[in-house]
This record gives C-alpha cells, sequence and structure tokens, in this order.
C-alpha cells in the first residue's frame, strides 16, 4: 500500500540527501510577490481589548507632516534591498489610518509611487473607523489610489459597542458604509466581532444579518479574545463561554456561507473575486516591507531571508527615522524557523496551498516538511496529494495543535 509520500519520492529525497544537520540554506531562483504596510498608530481612544501598537492623539493633534517624512525616509532605508522589485499591494494600517488627512494619503501615495513600481493590479487598502469617517474624506482618499477600504464596525449594537469603548454608535456604522459606496468604493471589508461581553446568540445574529445586508465583498469575523496587557485582561468583562461562542461561530458560518460568500481563511469571507490579496500574500508566505512604528518586514533574498522590527514607540520612532535607521530589532531566519513561519501562515488557508510554493516562498527543499507532513498525517489533522497541501476540517479546528508539529 502507498501513501501520497511515496509517489513524492523524488521531490522529497532527492533533494533531501544533503539536508544534513546544520547544512541546509535557503536558495531561491526567484523571489516572493512584494508588499507594503504602513502603520499609521494613532486613534482617537484606545480599545480596551486592543493589543495592536496604538496610541490616544496627543494633545497638541497628529504630526502629520513629520510622520509623513519618517515614512519616507523609512522606505528609503529599504531600498537597496528591494532593487528591481514590484509592490504588488499596499496596506495602511492602524490605530486609524482615516484620522489622516486626504493630502496626507494623497502625498504618502505619491512619493511611494516614485520609489517603487506598482503593479498594475496593486490592491491599496486603508483602515477606517466609523467614527472618524466623513463623507468628505471619502473621495479625497479614492482620489489619492486608495481602492478598498477595512471598516472596523465591529459591531451593530449600541450597547455592545458601549462595552468595546468604542467611539461610534451603530448608526454612525451604517452611515459610513453607505458613504462607502456612494463615494464609489466597490471593494471593501467589514470587520465584526462575537462572543462579546453579555452577548446572545440573537445579538451575535443581528450583527451578522445586519452587515450581510449590505452586500459586502468580504467580511472579516473575530472572536474576542482577552489579549495580555489589555485593560480587558486586568479586568475581564463577562463573556459567553466557550459552548455557547463555539455555537455562536458555528450559526454565523452558516449565515455567512448562505449569503455568498466563501470561508477563505480562519477569519476571512469574501465573495468571488474579492479576496483580501494583500493578507493573502502574508498568508502565502510572500515577502512585505514594514514602515512605521513598531512595523515588521520580511524580505527574501537568493540565500537568506531576514525579518525586521521599527522601534514602537511613534515619538522615538520619529527621530530615529529622520537619522536614517528606525530598526529596533533584525533576524535572519533559520531554515528551522522559516518551516514553522511557512506552516503557521499557509495553513490558516482554507485550500491549503500548492506544495511548490514551498519551494518557491520558503526557498528550503522539501524534504523539510516532511516530518511534520507525516506527524499531521498521522493524527487527520492535515492531507497531501502532488498538487496541494490542505489542513483538514479537524485540522482547521485544531490549527494550534497542526502548526506546533512543524515547531524547531
Amino acid at each position: 500500500m502507498t501513501t501520497p509520500t511515496d509517489n513524492l519520492d523524488p521531490l522529497f529525497h532527492a533533494s533531501s540527501l544533503n539536508d544534513k544537520a546544520g547544512e541546509v540554506t535557503h536558495q531561491f531562483t526567484t523571489l516572493p510577490p512584494l508588499s507594503l504596510y504602513i502603520h499609521l498608530p494613532w486613534c482617537e481612544r484606545k480599545c480596551p481589548y486592543c493589543d495592536f501598537n496604538s496610541h490616544p492623539s496627543p494633545g497638541g493633534g497628529l504630526p502629520e507632516k513629520h510622520y509623513i517624512e519618517a515614512l519616507i525616509a523609512d522606505l528609503d532605508s529599504h531600498l537597496p534591498q528591494i532593487w528591481g522589485r514590484t509592490l504588488s499591494t499596499v496596506f495602511i494600517g492602524g490605530g486609524t489610518p482615516s484620522l489622516f488627512s486626504e493630502a496626507g494619503i494623497d502625498k504618502l501615495l505619491s512619493e511611494i509611487r516614485q520609489r517603487l513600481p506598482f503593479n498594475d493590479l496593486t490592491e491599496v487598502t486603508m483602515e477606517a473607523n466609523p467614527g472618524t469617517l466623513e463623507q468628505d474624506k471619502l473621495p479625497g482618499f479614492r482620489a489619492a489610489g486608495v481602492t478598498r477600504l477595512s471598516i472596523g464596525v465591529q459591531s451593530f449594537n449600541d450597547r455592545a459597542l458601549q462595552k468595546l469603548g468604542r467611539i461610534h454608535d451603530a448608526n454612525q456604522a451604517r452611515r459610513a458604509i453607505e458613504k462607502t459606496l456612494s463615494a464609489g468604493f466597490r471593494s471593501f471589508n467589514l470587520d465584526l466581532m462575537f462572543g462579546l461581553p453579555d452577548q446572545t446568540a440573537t445579538q451575535a445574529r443581528e450583527d451578522i444579518d445586519t452587515a450581510l445586508g449590505f452586500a459586502p465583498p468580504h467580511l472579516s469575523l473575530y472572536q474576542l479574545t482577552l489579549e495580555p496587557n489589555t485593560a480587558f485582561a486586568k479586568q475581564p468583562p463577562s463573556l459567553p463561554d466557550q459552548d455557547q461562542v463555539a455555537a455562536m461561530q458555528t450559526d454565523l458560518h452558516d449565515r455567512i456561507a448562505t449569503a455568498g460568500l466563501n470561508h477563505y481563511e480562519v477569519s476571512a469571507f469574501a465573495t468571488p473575486g474579492n479576496i483580501c490579496q494583500h493578507n493573502t500574500n502574508y498568508w502565502q508566505f510572500g515577502d512585505y516591507i514594514g514602515i512605521g512604528a513598531g512595523a515588521h518586514s520580511k524580505i527574501s533574498f537568493a540565500d537568506k531571508i531576514i525579518r525586521e522590527r521599527k522601534i514602537k514607540d511613534p515619538a522615538r520612532y520619529l527621530t530615529a527615522s529622520r537619522k536614517g535607521d528606525s530598526r529596533a530589532e533584525r533576524h535572519v531566519s533559520t531554515p528551522a524557523e522559516t518551516v514553522f513561519e511557512f506552516m503557521l501562515n499557509v495553513m490558516r488557508l482554507q485550500n491549503g496551498v500548492p506544495l511548490s510554493l514551498f519551494t518557491a516562498h520558503a526557498g528550503l527543499p522539501l524534504g523539510q516538511l516532511l516530518p511534520g507532513i507525516n506527524a499531521a498525517r498521522d493524527q487527520g489533522l492535515l492531507t497531501m496529494d502532488h498538487q496541494q497541501l490542505k489542513p483538514t476540517p479537524l485540522g482547521h479546528r485544531f490549527l494550534d495543535d497542526l502548526t506546533e508539529l512543524f515547531l524547531p
């Protein structure tokens, strides 16, 4: 009796003959797609569940001009690493990027275009919160080159929004979506959460049904979790129990599927042709430059992968970036780390990835995956054939257990 790996001997074992401990190195014949992430760290108010690098707006107003100058200096420091490469996507995240002016976003994107060629189909996403979206800003953002908005709705229930510490109410959330449509954005995402403080199954269902009533091309659905170093971690709210949350999740996923959105990643749903290209590049282990306070980068070279992180504090970042180096950390990935990081990302995708993506985007021989693959298949967490590496439904349910099998 044969197994899928028996027929893959030429792929796995021929390349593994030289894979002695400590001798495997990254080798890229072509480099992965390249994305750009831009972090704008300020928001009106820090939400009690948020563990992102975000900060309340300074009392004297946003240092928009100086921060954009720092972002461009930050990007300039990366240019020698990426000569000749084209951007496939851009994502402006935060914080709340829509606090910046239309002119500021236009200036930022114009400066980037002067330095890096954009792919003809480049997706440019900007995050926005309903409480900071003004109708007269949206056409300006669109004219600046933003092609997609990601709107942080979280809930359409006023009491839930208050408990989450959000600055908007349900009516503002509805108006923000209507404004997005009237401004001509046909590509947009709605962020929603479930398992909220004291939330009932009916309330969770009403949130989803309201969102689906706007026919969003993309929907992100997250379970509220209590992250360390947040206000909720210090003073936990009353949350539904795990059985209630599991039942909510099943019900919500069914309703989203009935509305015609495909569940393509753990927390992401989209109509055909509307998946988030930027996030998909992360999940497919592509490359990305991160500019801005606390932003991360992953950049592949012919023989290595380098990861970097920028200084998190906005004031320190501003000073350091203008001096030419805002890096807080730099790390050259080992092959063992790359195996785990690759699987940590690609197994989030509902349909998995082609086997060939490992050699293309990780720069390593397929034999490096074999021990983890065999262990995952034995536990019913993973399936594999000649073309595709894919988590089983059990593997998706126990994703942490699946990916831990590939730890160094």
